[in-house]
């Protein structure tokens, strides 16, 4: 008999009915990241719940039919990098059927809301000099991807006036 070893808080994920696949795609995007058991019930032995860790933080995804729809209320943030990791995870989560929005947040396939967030740009928001992160908030403002280069010229555009 296997044990069954869950985190003691996990954050629940609600899907229609295509929790697994979104498990797997998740998993796929970031390092230590995996799927670590799967329910499976019903006639088609579907996943019904599917238990898994995504960079490190616990997950569930659970197959509970139409009732609920994920929204903006709720989101996974990714603190990615550079550009390059920002452009990857973008264009995967964005792929076949996901959305973009603005600021950073798109929709992936499935409906879950993400923030893909280059660390500089966060880290700079931290700054004392309010001029340039107002400047800098002020070009995320125009952004759907979040464009680091042109972040931190923002930020620094006017370091020499």
């Amino acid at each position: 008999m296997n044990a069954y070893t869950a985190p003691k808080v996990a954050t629940c994920l609600w899907y229609d009915d295509d929790a697994e696949q979104a498990a797997e795609l998740y998993t796929s995007l970031l390092p230590n990241s995996h799927i670590t058991s799967r329910f499976r019930h019903g006639p088609e032995n579907t996943a019904r719940v599917v238990d898994f860790t995504l960079a490190g933080v616990p997950y569930q995804a659970l197959n509970g039919g139409p009732d609920f729809k994920h929204s903006e209320a709720a989101s996974i943030v990714v603190q990615t990098q550079d550009q390059r990791e920002t452009d990857f995870l973008w264009d995967r989560l964005t792929a076949n059927g996901g959305s973009e929005s603005q600021c950073g947040w798109l929709k992936d396939r499935f409906g879950l809301s993400w923030q893909i967030v280059p660390r500089p740009f966060a880290e700079l928001l931290t700054s004392s000099d309010r001029d340039a992160v107002n400047r800098m908030v002020q070009a995320m403002m125009q952004m759907r991807k979040l464009d680091l280069a042109a972040l931190e010229s923002a930020f620094s555009s006017g370091a020499s006036r």
